[in-house]
């Protein structure tokens, strides 16, 4: 009997109608789009300005965007995980809210959170429940409204977000593809220069923390991109030497769009042609948990089947990691 591995079979995804451009910036914050560009590759992002709707809507209709594409019957969703930062409420799970909209009757459901590794930690536990052999359809979903945390007049961090949801279901596979490995890392020093300090058990909201602006993300810049240039590459680097894969063997790099100087000193360790990192930060920004996915429908064309693909990702914690997958389908 063959192996049994967790395949992407479908994409999906979504991005709101607002576009929030480097000119528009320049008239909120003392930046412009010369430096923008040059230091984060960013030119435009896109912002959910409706204030009834949250990160549960941006998934919702990303995975509408894959059932509609794929023919999916929802009703034959085995679970659904939402890998987010910005989670609708802070108790009730937002994934089950997204699963019962979306029709996925049958499907357990639950949040996951590793900041900008959300999605990456997401494959990594989809995988493992379709391998168990007691699941066949999980649809994964990165999704965030990273608007609802950033506060606009700090121009250390309201360059660098976007809102943007993206989807991807996963089935068994007995031909070899899907994922191939993982290599996953976390290191709790990050805490202190990636975070929002109020809202949680340790500092919970009041007067003072709303008046000190403390529920919006705090980033050290510096430590963050020193940290996450070396950790994305080291894993990356690791990945391919584990599997035995020159430059020549990996089709595609498809890594977190946090910073453009972050992806190009990730390609270079991997000694990577430009034709092969696919980019599409110009236009989003860093939309946390759902860079990855919106790559992989932005770019689903492109795939072929049995392409080799290495995910990267670098996020707050600190948490980090690299996958290989092998794609399963042409589009």
């Amino acid at each position: 009997m063959s192996k049994i591995t967790a395949a992407i079979t479908a994409v999906g995804a979504y991005v709101p109608e607002y576009v929030l451009t480097n000119e528009i910036l320049e008239t909120m914050v003392e930046t412009n789009d010369d430096w923008i560009t040059s230091r984060t590759g960013i030119k435009e992002r896109r912002i959910l300005k409706d204030p009834d709707k949250g990160t549960s809507y941006l998934a919702i209709q990303a995975a509408q965007n894959l059932i509609s594409k794929s023919n999916l019957d929802p009703s034959e969703i085995d679970m659904v995980i939402v890998a987010t930062a910005t989670p609708d409420l802070p108790v009730a799970s937002t994934a089950a809210y997204v699963a019962t909209t979306i029709g996925a009757v049958n499907a357990f459901s639950y949040d996951l959170q590793a900041a900008c590794s959300s999605f990456l930690y997401g494959m990594s536990t989809a995988s493992a429940y379709i391998a168990s052999g007691k699941y066949n359809k999980v649809l994964l979903i990165g999704a965030d409204k990273m608007s609802s945390i950033i506060d606009y007049t700090d121009r250390t961090t309201c360059i660098i977000f976007g809102d943007g949801a993206g989807a991807a279901l996963f089935e068994p596979n007995e031909e070899g593809l899907g994922l191939q490995d993982e290599y996953l890392r976390s290191d709790g020093i990050g805490r202190n220069f990636l975070k929002i300090e109020a809202g949680g058990s340790l500092l919970p909201p009041s007067a003072e923390t709303i008046a000190n602006k403390q529920h919006y993300v705090y980033q050290d810049g510096k430590t963050v991109f020193k940290f996450a240039v070396s950790n994305m590459a080291d894993v990356s680097e690791l990945i391919m030497k584990r599997n035995n894969l020159t430059n020549d063997d990996v089709n595609w790099l498809v890594a977190h769009q946090a910073n453009k100087r972050i992806i190009d000193a990730t390609a270079r360790r991997m000694q990577l042609d430009d034709s092969k990192v696919l980019m599409n930060i110009q236009h989003y920004g860093n939309t946390t948990s759902a860079t990855l996915p919106l790559l992989l429908n932005d770019f689903e064309s492109k795939f072929k089947k049995g392409d080799n693909l290495i995910f990267a990702a670098f996020g707050g914690g600190f948490t980090w990691g690299s996958i290989y997958l092998k794609w399963a389908y042409n589009a």
